[in-house]
Order: structure tokens, then sequence, then C-alpha cells
């Protein structure tokens, strides 16, 4: 049949955040991997460096817990954790390839947290919302993605992702 070779794919759904009360920084992804999707875990692909960058933040041995004490501890840290899109469709896991998003309703997240004052971005895709976020008045970091597809060295994303925690912000020379 005429188009057969071209697959469709079908709309992808993301995950519920991560968040309490607590929280006083939100990270936020694009859209899950088809890996996360599969173990149905945010950052979930085992070459991700997600885990590993934000357990050298707050020096928490994230990648060697399991998923739950992973997501308590970014909570203990008041670090919540969604994506800006709920959901799209994909073929692979690259974000250039995502089709049709619908963004997330972040009053979701700013109606329970309301200590939220620091927004950082996990890569550029998600980085695009960084204007609505500082439009809401938050403080706001779009960090080098910690996705494999990134070939910038660990130590310099970690050197950018220490960021997140506003006490370890590097100061900048005047």
């Amino acid at each position: 049949m005429k188009g057969e070779g071209k697959s469709r794919s079908k709309a992808a759904q993301g995950f519920p955040p991560v968040v309490d009360a607590g929280i006083e920084t939100l990270i936020l992804g694009s859209f899950p991997s088809v890996a996360s999707l599969g173990k149905a875990q945010y950052y979930g692909h085992p070459q991700n460096h997600f885990w590993r960058l934000v357990g050298a933040v707050i020096a928490e041995p994230l990648p060697e817990m399991a998923y739950r004490q992973r997501l308590r501890a970014l909570l203990k840290h008041h670090i919540g954790l969604w994506d800006i899109i709920d959901a799209c469709a994909r073929e692979g896991s690259l974000d250039s390839n995502i089709r049709d998003p619908r963004h997330n309703d972040f009053s979701r997240v700013t109606g329970v947290a309301k200590k939220l004052r620091r927004v950082c971005f996990n890569g550029k895709t998600a980085g695009r919302m960084e204007p609505r976020f500082i439009e809401w008045g938050f403080e706001t970091v779009v960090l080098p993605s910690s996705s494999p597809a990134n070939t910038m060295r660990f130590a310099e994303k970690l050197r950018q992702w220490r960021q997140i925690v506003p006490s370890q912000t590097p100061r900048r020379e005047r």
C-alpha cells in the first residue's frame, strides 16, 4: 500500500509533577525519552547524566538509590521535577522529533509549591519556555541538557548544573 513506509507515531503521555509544598527550585525537562517512558521513570535512560549531576550538586548518591528514594531525596532538598510537555507525538527520543506538543498546566505546581522561586530548564528545548517563567517572576536558569545526545564533558555540565542550588551559583567577575 502507498505510504506504508512512514509510520505515524501515536501520542505519548508524560509523567505527573514531583512536587510538594516545600520545593523552592523546579527542574523542567522537555519530555521523557523512550527509555524513560518504558521504565515509567524520569531520566530512566542509563546514559542520561541527570541523576549523576543532581546527586553531585546536592551531595546525595542518587544513581545508587532506588527510583522512589531519588524522588524523596529531591523533595528533601526542596527540588521539584516535571516536564514542559504533557503529551506529544515523537519518533525516537530526540526533542527535534517532537510533534503536536501539548504543554503542561503549571498552575498544578504553583498552586502547591508556594515557596517556588527558581525554575531550571534541562536543555534548550525546555528553555524555550524561559520567557514565560521570567514574566511570572521566577528566577530562571537554562542548563545544558543531561541527555546522552549532548556531548559536552560531564565536568562542564556539572559546573553549570551547580546553579540549581542558589548558594552554589558561581559568582560573576565584575
